[in-house]
C-alpha cells in the first residue's frame, strides 16, 4: 500500500490521530494525481507549472480543496477504466476478493467522504456518508429495497459499513450510476451533508457520476453476510495503478481450452436455470388450468341440475294450466250470475302463471345458452391444455439434452485436467530420465578417460619391455 504522509520518529497522540488521518486519504494538497495515457502521475506541485488546463477559469489553481477534487476524479476514473478493463479480460462474474473491484470501492468511499461536514454526537464528532446515500431512497423509489436490505443485513454496527454495504448492492443491480446522478442533481438536499466545495457539489461529482455508467456492462456476486465493513481500511494501493494499465497476460493453449469448456458450462447451467424457471411458470400455470376446469365442471353440473328443475316447473305448470282453464270455465257455466270479482281474480291468476311459464321458458333458454357456452369454453380449455402439456413435454427433453450436455462438458474438462497432469508428469519424467543420461555420459567419458591412460601406460611399459629385449 502507499502511504504519502511522513511518519514522525516519536510517536505521540497527537502524531498517532495525524498519522491515522492521513492514512484514510488518498492524497496530499502539495501532490497532483494526473492520468498520462494509461498511467498514473504523482508529481508535487513545485515541479510542474501550474496551468488553468484542468481546473476552471474561475478558481484558484493553488486551492487545495480544488486539486483534491481534480485528485479524487483522476483517481476514480483510473479506478473504473481499470475495472471495467480487466473485468472484460477476466469474463466471469466478479465477487468480493477480487483487487480491482475493492480499490474501486475505497475510491467511491473517498469521493463521498470528500468535504462531509461532522456531525457531533455524544461520542465526539463523526463523519459518515449513508446520510446521503439514505436520501436516494426518498427521491427513487426503485432504491428502497436496497436500503431495506442494508438495514437487515446482521452484523452492520456503523453508519460507515451500512454505506459500504450499500455501494455494493448498488453496483450488483446496476443502478449506481443513476443513483449518484439522482442524488448530484438535488444540491439542495446535499448541502444539509456537505460543505459548498465538496466534490459532491462540484462538476467533479457530475463527471464520476457519467463514468459509473460503464459499470452495467460489469456482473458482480457480492456476499456481505460474511465480510467485516465496519473496521475495513479504507487505503489505496497505487501500485495498481502506476503501471501499464493495458497489462493482460497471454494464456496458454491449454488454458483457453479449459477456459471456454468452463465459459461453455456457464452458459449451459444458465440457460438450464432458465429452462427450469419455464418449465416451474408452465406447471403452475397448468395447474391453474386444472384447477379452473375443475371449477367450471361443478358450475356446469350445477347449471344442468338447475336446468332439470326448471324443465320440471315447466311440466308442472303446463300441467296446471288446462285445469285452471278448465275449472274457470266449469265455475262461469255452473254460476252464471256469480259476482265478477272471482272471475277477474282467476284471470289475473291464470296471467301470473303464464307469465310465469314464460320466464321459466326464457331462464331455460338462458341456461342452455350457458350450457353450451361452458362446453365450448371446455374444449378450448382442453386443447389450451393438450398444447401445454406438449410444450412442456418439449422443455422436458431439451431439458435433458442441456444435461446431457452439461454433464459431456464436465467430463471434457475432466478428461482435459487430467491429461494436463498427465503430461507435466510425462515431461518431469523425462527430465528425470534426461539428467540420468547426462550423469551417465559423465561416468562413460570419466571411465573411456582411465582407459585410455591406462592404455598409455600399457604402451609405455610395452616399449620399455621391447627395448630391454632388444
Amino acid at each position: 500500500m502507499s502511504d504519502l504522509t511522513p511518519q514522525s520518529e516519536a510517536p505521540t497522540p497527537t502524531t498517532d490521530k495525524i498519522t491515522q488521518a492521513a492514512r484514510e486519504t488518498i492524497y496530499l494538497c502539495n501532490f497532483r494525481v494526473s492520468v498520462d495515457g494509461e498511467w498514473l502521475c504523482l508529481r508535487e506541485l513545485n515541479d510542474i507549472s501550474l496551468t488553468p488546463d484542468p481546473e476552471p477559469a474561475h478558481e484558484d489553481p493553488k486551492d487545495p480543496i480544488a486539486i483534491e477534487r481534480l485528485n479524487l476524479m483522476n483517481m476514480a476514473k483510473l479506478s473504473i477504466k481499470g475495472l471495467i478493463e480487466s473485468a472484460l479480460n477476466l469474463g466471469r462474474t466478479l465477487d468480493s476478493d477480487y483487487a480491482p473491484l475493492q480499490q474501486f470501492f475505497v475510491v467511491m468511499e473517498h469521493c463521498l467522504k470528500h468535504g462531509l461536514k461532522s456531525k457531533k454526537t455524544f461520542l465526539g464528532q463523526n463523519k459518515s456518508f449513508w446520510g446521503p446515500l439514505e436520501l436516494v431512497e426518498k427521491l427513487t423509489p426503485e432504491a428502497g429495497e436496497i436500503t431495506a436490505s442494508v438495514k437487515d443485513l446482521p452484523g452492520l454496527k456503523t453508519p460507515l459499513g451500512r454505506g459500504r454495504a450499500w455501494l455494493r448492492l448498488a453496483l450488483m443491480q446496476k443502478k449506481l450510476s443513476d443513483y449518484m446522478k439522482t442524488i448530484i442533481n438535488r444540491k439542495d438536499l446535499l448541502s444539509e451533508f456537505y460543505e459548498p466545495n465538496a466534490l459532491m457539489m462540484e462538476e467533479e461529482g457530475a463527471v464520476i457520476a457519467g463514468l459509473l455508467v460503464g459499470l452495467n456492462v460489469i456482473d458482480a456476486n457480492l456476499c456481505m453476510k460474511g465480510e467485516d465493513l465496519d473496521s475495513q481500511v479504507g487505503v489505496i494501493d497505487f501500485s495498481m495503478y502506476l503501471k501499464d494499465g493495458a497489462h493482460s497476460s497471454k494464456s496458454t493453449e491449454g488454458d483457453g481450452q479449459i477456459t471456454a469448456i468452463l465459459d461453455q458450462k456457464n452458459y449451459v447451467e444458465e440457460l438450464n436455470r432458465h429452462l427450469s424457471a419455464s418449465v416451474n411458470n408452465l406447471q403452475a400455470k397448468v395447474d391453474a388450468l386444472e384447477k379452473s376446469n375443475t371449477k367450471l365442471t361443478e358450475e356446469l353440473a350445477v347449471a344442468n341440475n338447475r336446468i332439470i328443475t326448471l324443465q320440471e316447473e315447466l311440466e308442472r305448470v303446463k300441467e296446471e294450466s288446462p285445469y285452471l282453464v278448465e275449472s274457470s270455465r266449469k265455475g262461469t257455466r255452473a254460476d252464471g250470475t256469480a259476482n265478477g270479482q272471482v272471475l277477474g281474480e282467476t284471470r289475473k291468476q291464470l296471467k301470473e302463471e303464464t307469465q310465469l311459464r314464460l320466464d321459466v321458458e326464457k331462464e331455460l333458454e338462458v341456461q342452455i345458452g350457458m350450457k353450451q357456452e361452458m362446453e365450448l369454453s371446455m374444449k378450448m380449455l382442453e386443447k389450451d391444455i393438450c398444447e401445454k402439456h406438449d410444450a412442456l413435454v418439449e422443455l422436458r427433453h431439451q431439458l435433458d439434452d442441456l444435461r446431457t450436455l452439461n454433464h459431456e462438458l464436465s467430463v471434457k474438462s475432466q478428461s482435459s485436467e487430467t491429461s494436463a497432469k498427465q503430461k507435466s508428469d510425462i515431461i518431469s519424467r523425462l527430465d528425470e530420465k534426461t539428467n540420468q543420461m547426462g550423469s551417465i555420459i559423465k561416468q562413460l567419458e570419466s571411465s573411456e578417460n582411465d582407459m585410455a591412460k591406462q592404455a598409455r601406460s600399457l604402451n609405455t611399459a610395452a616399449g620399455k619391455l621391447l627395448q630391454r629385449q632388444q
